[in-house]
């Protein structure tokens, strides 16, 4: 039978875009329980936290992400997932002790494949961006710090100023990929940002991608769909997997998103369902995550105004003011 390994993102994606006004009905131990019932209905990987400044997302101060990393302990049954933007962020990763002699973390770096979203999304280039990461890297590898890493709009950003959809180099994007194994990233996963692709579009990106790979880390190559349709991103999901992807991105009720203009997630519970009703093992309790995306829908999504205008010169904090990341995945 075949398997899949399904991530949910939703603490890291929705928590982003909680206002400081509501973080009283976002609290770490909220948080922390429905870290903790992930993965108890069987999720093997999450993504939980941002290293990134309070000023971007209130919700990922560094005071609640010490106590949320601190009462979840060391984590060995699932790989919790910890974003790093910059060397600022990697300093907090490693001063929260994230890395494996601590809390065992994996640490996920992200950058665009286009380059006007990068620049929107991280304040800098491309390369200037891959050449910090390569400083972290040299740096968390030796460490044995696990790493996932993030290649944003690789299926294409419609730029929201000039009303224009640009298509990345693809060939750029294999080499990105080549480039971050050899750095010794453990997975690279792509992600269709603001849902640009239907089936056939997916089903092109991905084929010319494995094509130029010729079959090479295909167990390592993620799928992180975006789409104003949950139904839409879970048709998307299927045309992956029928070429070969075997990990898979979500987050419960299908929310999420960032402010460059991300519709939200794939639902977590849909795919789960529709996985499992297709044969295709997940290891997930289906009527338990369908539950808890109920109960998180009810108690948080409703309740919460999800922020959608953050300011556009924010860092990090000190010299590195001008490198946040402002929006994500």
């Amino acid at each position: 039978m075949d398997r899949v390994i399904i991530t949910d993102v939703t603490l890291r994606e929705f928590g982003q875009n909680v206002p400081g006004t509501h973080l009283h009905l976002f609290a770490p131990e909220i948080r922390i329980k429905i870290a903790s019932e992930l993965m108890d209905l069987g999720f093997p990987s999450l993504e939980v936290l941002s290293c990134i400044h309070p000023q971007i997302a209130p919700a990922m101060h560094e005071e609640a992400l010490r106590k949320i990393a601190t009462d979840l302990g060391r984590v060995d049954r699932a790989h919790i997932i910890t974003l790093v933007p910059n060397r600022t962020g990697y300093s907090s990763f490693l001063r929260l002790g994230l890395g494996p002699d601590g809390l065992n973390h994996t640490m996920g770096v992200f950058f665009s494949a286009v380059e006007a979203h990068n620049r929107v999304n991280l304040g800098r280039t491309i390369e200037e961006t891959l050449a910090e990461y390569r400083t972290i890297l040299e740096d968390a590898v030796p460490r044995h710090i696990r790493i996932a890493a993030y290649v944003s709009a690789a299926f294409g950003y419609r730029d929201p100023e000039k009303g224009i959809l640009v298509r990345p180099d693809l060939h750029e994007v294999n080499g990105w990929m080549d480039l971050l194994f050899d750095l010794g990233v453990r997975t690279v996963t792509l992600s269709d940002l603001q849902g640009v692709a239907g089936k056939d579009e997916t089903a092109r990106v991905l084929e010319t991608i494995l094509h130029l790979r010729k079959g090479r880390n295909l167990d390592r190559i993620g799928y992180h769909p975006h789409h104003v349709s949950g139904d839409q991103a879970l048709k998307n999901s299927r045309v992956a997997f029928d070429l070969g992807i075997r990990r898979f991105d979500a987050s419960l009720g299908g929310t999420g998103g960032c402010i460059t203009g991300a519709p939200g997630n794939q639902p977590t519970e849909g795919l789960v369902r529709f996985f499992n009703r297709s044969g295709i093992k997940t290891g997930i309790d289906e009527e338990g995550v369908t539950i808890l995306a109920e109960r998180v829908r009810r108690d948080l999504f409703e309740r919460i105004p999800l922020s959608r205008s953050l300011p556009r010169d924010n860092g990090a904090g000190g010299k590195d003011l001008e490198k946040v990341s402002i929006s994500f995945l």
